[in-house]
């Protein structure tokens, strides 16, 4: 069954209201009968109504639910899960926290069929009686779970063979009750042994002591430091409320909806305290914990930013879809996301994505977690298209890396009935029938199409009983009428090209020079600076220098992974030379790469171009293709050579300034004239790149994302 939202679910939960307190004896006021754990008081059980009887078994069980299985005759099956948050006082000012659970029960199937069963089984064996006058027996798994720990319990059911009849309700049980840590989120499961359905699960926030107007009952909200969080333009501060001199813990972490807590930060400080945040750090799942350092301290927890407008756009931008081959693909992002994707397809002219006929519909997707196509193959023009709240937020050709560009194909749509087969052209005007006299590009040639689907000369991406989907080549039939007028264009061509490939050589000044992308790790603000004045002196060499820094606007709208995609394509199709420039920040993405698999998304800025290029950048080096197209640069005073990674120490790395002769050659290329002006280049970029270099080399700021106010003992 799906997942219920339990009731009373409030950070804020008064006295009276889902919050019962005051002294309760155990079993106090719970029905008729009760059973009690007599390891864990005041864990207890009673059914309120209707003749259960139960029996809580004594410690507890192993959460093991095991696979559903198909019930003979009537069953008792968990229907409904209920929460009340109770407090447990030993006196009136030291109390706990605890969860009342309320399990609702129904019974599902007929006496008859097991009837119809004993007669079957009569000739083979005397002796069997009918089940109708025996009580109706179930055992019942409750399992809560609140990180770190995991607590299963066994309740025996049994429910009279008078009440035993299928209904909605057969009566409810009570478990009292799961002792919790305030502030904790907890996930409460509960179902059968053996399983005849799928458990029901339950999800209860539980207030802390800022939640709570009964915290003067619990000792441990006595000294908690208290959080406020405020906003400042393009800052956020955590606002510490402690007494002077007092010691507590302070932890940044992300939030997971399966697993465990990411953390991000943590430290001991000394209050009060202010940390301030970037807002690109923002995202809805950060959560702030606080506790004081003293033993068995109670923590507040907090995520403040859940609806948050910035911390969605910046979650947006840090999601990525990702191919998982064969047939996979996976959508990643740091916090969970409510999306639905679906596929469609990219014709070359840059249009919108056509979307497919039915049935390839959206579909609810989970992040970080594989999904499948329903693909028998690839093709570069298939692209997901990833929504949320019927707005489109991500589109991606995955294919394109392993499959190349975009190609001039026709997606074909099948469409498969008891009585006929039909063939449709999806153009941007719509899906035009085969064979048909419409004025569109693909009917003009329909009948040949139709041929290539007969003769095996399509590619088919999907099939089923419904249809199926093709991908027919349309450049052989561009213009066939016209193929000698286009030969002696094409040499002429030719002859234009050869024309200015030597005035090229002969004057590179006035072309613009070789093309060079510069890839960084935007470690901190005098890093880009120096990287901004490397870019800067190198233009005018000559070299065409692209760097995300210019690009700024473009890289906001098209997102890192494509501004890099489309830089890097026209780098290597013009010759030009991709430039990682390494630092300690851009090493350490490497090494978490090359350990991992890939970096975790959202610990790097959403305009971060090198984070971004790696999932390209790697492959070449990995399969051998990166010598000739890629070099390597580091600056002295910030990175030894020899700290760059083994793997991109297969291309030239260049120490600057010291290698600043050989780095420059190495950018212009064999065929550049550097003779006789190369010792005054020199000079002109090293005018230019030392102060940013002396600026850079000076003793680091304060943190990564986030400053600290006075007495953090963090500068």
């Amino acid at each position: 069954m799906g997942e219920e939202k339990a009731e009373g679910e409030n950070p804020a939960l008064p006295a009276g209201r889902g919050v019962s307190w005051g002294t309760q004896q155990e079993g106090r006021g719970l029905g008729r009968a009760k059973c009690s754990d007599p390891n864990r008081k005041p864990d207890s059980v009673s059914p309120p109504s209707q003749g259960l009887s139960c029996h809580l078994w004594d410690g507890d069980v192993l959460c093991l639910p095991g696979s559903v299985q198909p019930s003979q005759g009537p069953v008792l099956v968990p229907t409904r899960l209920q929460t009340e948050l109770v407090l447990r006082c030993r006196q009136q000012t030291d109390c706990d926290l605890c969860v009342r659970v309320t399990i609702h029960l129904a019974v599902h199937g007929h006496w008859g069929e097991l009837a119809e069963e004993g007669q079957a089984g009569a000739a083979a064996g005397p002796g069997l009686e009918k089940p109708q006058n025996a009580p109706l027996q179930a055992h019942v798994v409750l399992s809560f779970h609140a990180y770190p720990t995991t607590r299963c319990v066994l309740l025996e059911v049994q429910v009279p063979a008078a009440l035993a009849q299928p209904g909605p309700s057969v009566g409810s049980l009570v478990f009292d009750c799961f002792k919790a840590a305030l502030g904790a989120e907890v996930r409460i499961w509960s179902y059968t042994q053996p399983r005849y359905q799928k458990e029901l699960n339950l999800t209860q926030v539980l207030p802390d002591c800022q939640g709570l107007e009964v915290q003067d009952s619990i000792q441990s909200c006595w000294a908690l430091p208290w959080l406020n969080v405020s906003t400042e333009s393009d800052h956020v501060r955590l606002l510490v409320e402690v007494s002077e001199e007092q010691r507590f813990g302070l932890s940044l972490y992300w939030s997971q909806v399966h697993g465990s807590p990411r953390p991000w930060w943590h430290r001991n400080l000394t209050g009060p305290q202010t940390v301030i945040l970037n807002h690109t750090d923002l995202l809805p799942c950060l959560c702030v914990q606080v506790w004081p350092l003293e033993p068995d301290s109670v923590r507040t927890s907090t995520c403040p930013f859940r609806e948050d407008p910035r911390a969605l756009r910046n979650l947006w931008r840090a999601a990525q879809p990702r191919l998982l081959p064969p047939d996979g693909w996976r959508l990643d992002a740091p916090c969970s996301l409510a999306a639905q994707a679906t596929l469609c397809w990219q014709v070359p002219d840059g249009g919108l994505c056509l979307p497919l006929v039915p049935p390839l519909t959206w579909e609810n997707i989970t992040v970080n977690e594989a999904q499948k196509f329903p693909l028998l193959k690839g093709h570069p023009n298939l692209c997901v298209q990833v929504s949320s709240g019927e707005k489109l937020q991500l589109q991606e050709c995955l294919w394109a890396d392993s499959l190349g560009p975009l190609k001039d194909d026709v997606l074909l749509v099948e469409t498969r009935d008891p009585h006929n087969t039909s063939l449709c052209a999806l153009e941007p005007t719509g899906c035009t029938p085969l064979p048909s006299r419409a004025a569109t590009r693909a009917a003009r040639v329909g009948e040949h199409l139709l041929e290539d689907v007969e003769l095996g000369q399509c590619l088919q991406l999907w099939d089923d009983d419904l249809g199926a989907l093709w991908a027919c080549p349309m450049d052989k039939y561009i213009h066939r009428h016209w193929a000698l007028v286009w030969l002696g264009c094409l040499l002429l061509a030719a002859a234009l090209f050869l024309l200015l490939l030597l005035l090229l050589h002969k004057d590179p000044v006035k072309a613009g020079g070789r093309r060079a992308l510069l890839l960084y790790s935007p470690d901190d603000a005098g890093f880009e600076h120096l990287v901004g004045a490397l870019a800067s002196a190198l233009c005018p060499l000559p070299l065409r220098v692209a760097v995300d820094l210019w690009s700024r606007r473009e890289l906001s709208a098209q997102g890192p992974l494509a501004w890099f995609h489309a830089q890097r394509r026209r780098t290597l199709q013009e010759g030009g030379v991709v430039v990682l420039l390494f630092s300690p920040g851009a090493v350490a993405l490497c090494h978490e790469w090359l350990q991992d698999g890939a970096a975790q998304p959202a610990t790097h800025g959403p305009q971060d171009a090198f984070a971004a290029s790696l999932s390209c950048v790697l492959p070449d080096f990995l399969q051998g293709r990166a010598p000739g197209r890629y070099l390597g640069a580091c600056f002295e005073g910030l990175l030894q050579p020899d700290a760059v990674p083994g793997l991109f120490r297969t291309v030239p790395v260049y120490s600057l300034p010291s290698q600043l002769p050989d780095f420059l050659g190495a950018l212009q290329g064999p065929r550049a004239p550097l003779s006789g002006r190369l010792a005054d280049r020199v000079r002109q970029v090293t005018r230019t790149l030392q102060p940013a270099l002396d600026n850079c080399i000076q003793p680091p700021g304060r943190g990564a994302g986030w400053d600290l106010g006075p007495g953090t003992g963090l500068e």
